[in-house]
């Protein structure tokens, strides 16, 4: 009785922080973070919503970096229950999150590729990690010499390639999306390059983006990217392969390295550019704000995140059977994220 009784007591405390002179708690979860993950956390709010006594979580879309920011901010109502990632979240930002009394629980969902995409009607590419880097580098090597990056056609870095402009539409630096791309497709293709090392082509140099309209940010919203894929056929975009797939009928991925962005070459990790998508809990706000364990135990349902649950549906591949039951676990724990 004096253990509950404690408890009770500090949750009242904490509830009071959170509310920070309200008369009570905020009782709507909040959420923010990746665009790639947005889809799926707001099909399974939508869900919770309608299953629950629960109020129906409020979703936003901010970007992986945005959204780690602002949940590391702090305790209290003011700061967000959950952000979303595209990618991990980082050990610095860890360090940053701790040192404002926030500690995270890490739950990984699933796998997504990272795509580069065109319209249906636009030209079809088989395209390599050093191709895409070569397109979208700020500089390359060129007679042993960096320079400014002089390919103004896809044909002139290979004449297999479409005799088009190279535009391609992505997310900005505070992407995970953005993230994942400099380090799957920008540093593996930099490595590729002739004579790159040679050149002083390494390290962060690898990873810098073209900004002379060759690579045009396009903000966090990849629907509409999809939109401007489609008004102009011959320019590509970056997004999540779930866009992919929920836009089949407007949009076609290229392959990379020869294979194609599919449910099955993401899952079975042939298709090069893959990763994995996290969220992440502020153990504080569990108990206090109402609803945020029950959250968690609706995203982890295997009829959620399973190989037949809804969000397969929508374009997540789903972790293995074993390695969804370990996270499952883990979460309703909330175990603390260690490195």
């Amino acid at each position: 009785m004096k253990i509950k009784a404690f408890a009770g007591v500090a949750a009242l405390a904490l509830a009071g922080t959170i509310a920070a002179g309200s008369a009570q708690a905020r009782d709507q979860i909040q959420i923010v973070g990746s665009s790639t993950v947005f889809p799926f956390s707001t099909a399974v709010a939508e869900q919770f919503g309608q299953k629950t006594e629960f109020k129906t979580p409020v979703v936003e879309s901010t970007g992986s970096g945005g959204g780690i920011k602002l949940f590391c901010e702090g305790v209290g109502e003011g700061t967000p229950d959950i952000t979303n990632a595209s990618r991990r979240m980082k050990e610095k930002e860890l360090v940053s999150c701790q040192g404002n009394g926030v500690t995270p629980v890490e739950v990984t969902v699933g796998f997504d590729g990272i795509v580069l995409a065109n319209a249906i009607t636009g030209p079809s590419m088989d395209v390599t990690r050093e191709q895409i880097f070569l397109a979208l580098a700020k500089q390359v090597p060129v007679d042993g010499k960096l320079v400014a990056n002089p390919y103004t056609n896809w044909s002139e870095i290979d004449p297999s390639l479409p005799n088009e402009k190279i535009e391609v539409l992505g997310p900005p630096p505070t992407s995970g999306t953005r993230d994942a791309f400099e380090e799957l497709v920008m540093e593996e293709g930099c490595e590729a390059v002739p004579g790159a090392a040679e050149a002083g082509l390494e390290g962060d140099v690898c990873t810098e983006i073209r900004e002379d309209g060759g690579y045009v940010e396009a903000g966090e919203n990849d629907n509409l990217i999809v939109q401007k894929l489609n008004a102009n056929p011959a320019a590509f975009g970056i997004f999540g392969f779930s866009f992919l797939d929920q836009n089949a009928d407007k949009v076609k991925g290229a392959s990379i390295g020869g294979v194609a962005p599919t449910f099955e070459a993401i899952s079975d990790a042939s298709y090069p550019v893959s990763r994995s998508l996290y969220f992440y809990v502020k153990k504080e706000h569990v108990g206090v704000i109402p609803g945020i364990a029950e959250y968690v135990a609706e995203f982890t349902n295997e009829d959620t995140w399973g190989s037949e649950g809804y969000l397969a549906d929508k374009g997540l591949i789903p972790l293995s059977d074993e390695r969804r039951a370990e996270v499952a676990a883990s979460a309703a724990a909330m175990t603390p994220l260690k490195f």
